[in-house]
This record gives structure tokens, C-alpha cells and sequence, in this order.
């Protein structure tokens, strides 16, 4: 009898130990704006906007000065989910193949509770792939609930923004006449928070904004002008950035407000550059957003991040990261295995104040409209922070030459030039033959 006492005391410890080690996993939110480039935040120096939720995740962690994305959305979307290069699993514009195995799929499998909100445009509804309708991938690929706009139709069945057209697992929303979309999703995004704080979760939240259209918010003053709601304007674009700003803070007050904020890992990105349309007023002077574009533009994106529980305040980061960093960070955070056949690299001893080896350069892989072989989205480019080399030989010095109007001679290279010159080739030798025909036009 005394011996089974002992027994149950040991395995009721044991327990208690596993839920405890288990409870000490961090929270994980990534939030993700659509369309917005580096310049956009005010902690990069940005004058036109402002952003103090964003900042304050910089103020209380890290700004990344240099982190590079892919050109456009889909393409950034199935490299950060996968942790894998475009050349290796890309297979058309609105859709992540069914056979890879994404970031929520990891974590899940590791004991977290996962969720996503926002845009998701990852069926295949633009070349009707096999499933474009099927309303439960997002559940294949790891995520126990969402609340998606683009599931199973397209945006001419119905916008994000007014009366928006969402689907909440696999149940289409009602009563959203009158509703602002963002609304909908960060109050899933709050709600998905309180009910599952005393465990571990992971939240994807692809926000729909600041993309195009560029329409009132409702902190705008035109909002209740049934006309105005739906006008499509660039004058909108402030605005959006700021309800972009509100969203992130109103997240930030729910974990403080239930306690987690110091056990919780928050990360704010863009997917690639802003609108083209859309002209920033910087410290730096004005820059045009660069939105499929291959130049800095078009691929430097926003990234702040904290975790304030491990103490790094207020940090800036000038080396590389790159979209295929995003899993193995988020895998070694849950403390899940880390899949052998990703190319990205972990940064998250920088989120824990620890030593970090640089990442020496990033590969971006451009593939945007496979199915139409169209020079204008198409290109391949490996980089260090400072020099820049396409598929087709073009080398630039993107420090000093962001716009990369100026080839380098490689007649008048110097040997440190020549050397990293030959270490980028070598790096393009490793990815496939480019598969049309040889096409390296790239546009600027």
C-alpha cells in the first residue's frame, strides 16, 4: 500500500513537471502587413505615419534594418510558412502545395494550440488547383482555427475591408454588412487569446491591410458616408497604416491584460514592398513604394521584435535575416524539431539577448506567374548586405546603390569585390537551372 502511495506521488510530480515545463514554452504572435515596406513604420523613419504600437515592440526588443523578403505575396507567404526556398516548393501565384508542411504544423505537433487570421489566398482559387475550394486546408496546414478572407473565393465574390466576406471555420460569417474586416479578424485574433492563454499558442495573423484597395477606416472621418466607404483613394493609405498600428496595440493590451506579455514572443513584418502607387515621406527623403520589384524597394521589409520576458530592449539589428528564418525561429521557440529540408536559420538567440551568427547572405528566388512564363516576375538574386548578384551576372554595390542603376565593371573590380563576387555564383550554381528557357530579364 505505502509503496503504491509512492508511486501515484511520483507520476502526480511527473505530471505536474511536464505541465509546468509545457506552460514555460513562449506565446507566439506573428503578425504580418500586407503591401507595407520598410519605410512605412516611423521608427524607420518614416514622417507621414504613425506607428507607436509598432515601435514600442522595437523599443521593448528589436528593429531589423535588413530583413529581405520575396518580392510579393504569395511568394514571401509560401517561403515564410515553409521555411524553404521558392525554386523548391513554388508552384503558382495564390497557392502553398498541399504536401508542404508549414510552421502551425509544426507547433501543433509539439502541444501548441494554433490560429489564423487575416488573408489567406493559399488554395489555388486563381487556376482553380485540385481542392481550391475546399474549406478545411487551413486546417491541413496546422492551424486548429481561422478566420480567413480567400479561402474557397476570390475578392470579386467579395472584399476584406467593408462588409467583407470571411469565412470562420469553414462557416461563412453573417452580419458583416456594416463590419470593418480588419475588426472582425483582430477581434478573432483577441478572443482566440483569452480562451486559450493557460497553454501555449501560436497566432499567424496575415493581416488584409494596407493592400489595395485603399479605402476609409472607420477612424476615418468619411466612414459613415455610405459613398465614400467604398471610394478607392491613395489619400486613405495614412489612415490604413495607423488602423494597422491600432490593431497591433489592441493585441499587445490582451496579453498584458491576461498576463502573458512577458512570456510571449511578438513579431511584426510586412510581406514585401509597399504599393507603387503610394509615396512615403521619410527622413531619408520620399521613397515610392516598390512592390514586385526585385530592388530594395521591392524586398526590404519591416521586422520588430520582442519577447520581454528574456530582456533585450531597444536593440538594432544590421545584419541579414530573410523570410526562410521565420519556422526554424518559431520550431526552436516551441522547442519542436526543426525539419531537415529548410534552408532558413534561426535568429531566435537574438530574441533572448544571446549571441547570434550572422546570416552572410540571402537568396531570393522570383516566380510570381509560372503558369504565364512572364519575364516581369522573374528573376533570381543572391545578396550580402552589401553587394548583389543576379542570375544573368549583373553585380551591384546595393549600399550605395539601392536603386541598382549602376553595373559594377567587372573589369575594374577590386579583389575583395571579386572574391565575393565568386562566393555569390557559387551560391547561384546550387539552385536549379532556371526553368524558362534560360530567361533572366528582370524588371526594375
Amino acid at each position: 500500500m505505502k509503496s503504491s502511495y509512492i508511486i501515484l506521488i511520483m507520476f502526480v510530480f511527473c505530471m505536474m513537471s511536464c505541465a509546468n515545463k509545457e506552460n514555460t514554452k513562449p506565446n507566439i504572435v506573428l503578425i504580418m502587413a500586407d503591401d507595407m515596406g520598410y519605410e512605412c513604420l516611423s521608427c524607420n523613419g518614416s514622417t507621414e505615419y504613425n506607428t507607436p504600437n509598432i515601435d514600442q515592440i522595437a523599443k521593448e526588443g528589436i528593429r531589423f534594418t535588413h530583413c529581405i523578403s520575396q518580392p510579393l505575396c504569395t511568394p514571401s507567404r509560401v517561403k515564410m510558412m515553409t521555411g524553404r526556398y521558392n525554386y523548391q516548393n513554388y508552384r503558382d501565384f495564390g497557392y502553398l502545395d498541399i504536401a508542404e508542411n508549414t510552421f502551425a504544423n509544426i507547433l501543433k505537433q509539439g502541444g501548441y494550440k494554433t490560429a489564423i487570421a487575416g488573408k489567406w489566398q493559399l488554395n489555388g482559387l486563381e487556376t482553380q488547383r485540385p481542392g481550391y475550394n475546399d474549406l478545411t486546408r487551413p486546417h491541413h496546414f496546422g492551424f486548429d482555427e481561422y478566420c480567413l478572407w480567400q479561402v474557397n473565393k476570390n475578392r470579386n465574390a467579395g472584399e476584406r475591408y467593408a462588409d467583407p466576406l470571411i469565412y470562420k471555420n469553414g462557416e461563412q460569417l453573417k452580419a458583416t454588412e456594416g463590419r470593418y474586416g480588419p475588426d472582425l479578424f483582430s477581434d478573432f485574433v483577441t478572443d482566440f487569446i483569452e480562451n486559450n492563454h493557460e497553454k501555449p499558442f501560436f497566432v499567424y495573423y496575415p493581416m488584409v491591410l494596407v493592400h489595395d484597395p485603399f479605402e476609409v477606416t472607420p477612424l476615418s472621418k468619411e466612414w459613415q458616408n455610405n459613398t465614400s466607404k467604398y471610394k478607392n483613394d491613395t489619400c486613405y493609405f495614412k489612415d490604413m497604416v495607423e488602423y494597422t498600428d491600432m490593431i497591433v496595440g489592441k493585441i499587445i493590451n490582451k496579453l498584458q491584460e491576461k498576463g502573458i506579455a512577458e512570456n510571449t514572443i511578438v513579431m511584426f513584418t510586412g510581406d514585401n514592398g509597399t504599393h507603387w502607387t503610394i509615396n512615403t515621406d521619410t527622413k531619408e527623403g520620399e521613397i515610392q513604394g516598390g512592390k514586385g520589384k526585385l530592388i530594395d524597394r521591392g524586398t526590404r521589409v519591416p521586422l520588430v521584435a520582442c519577447w520581454k520576458g528574456k530582456g533585450v530592449k531597444n536593440e538594432e539589428y544590421k545584419e541579414l535575416i530573410e523570410f526562410s528564418d521565420f519556422l526554424p525561429t518559431i520550431a526552436e521557440a516551441g522547442e519542436a524539431e526543426i525539419p531537415n529540408n529548410i534552408v532558413g536559420k534561426s535568429f531566435l538567440n537574438l530574441l533572448k539577448g544571446e549571441k547570434q551568427i550572422p546570416r552572410k547572405t540571402v537568396t531570393v528566388h522570383y516566380d510570381h506567374m509560372r503558369k504565364h512564363q512572364t519575364k516581369k516576375f522573374m528573376g533570381r538574386f543572391v545578396r550580402t548586405k552589401e553587394y548583389k548578384l543576379y542570375q544573368d551576372g549583373r553585380f551591384y554595390n546595393v549600399l550605395d546603390d539601392s536603386e541598382e542603376l549602376n553595373v559594377l565593371n567587372v573589369e575594374k573590380l577590386t579583389t575583395k569585390e571579386k572574391n565575393i563576387k565568386q562566393n555569390l555564383q557559387a551560391i547561384q550554381d546550387k539552385a536549379p537551372i532556371w526553368p524558362y528557357n534560360n530567361e533572366t530579364s528582370i524588371s526594375k
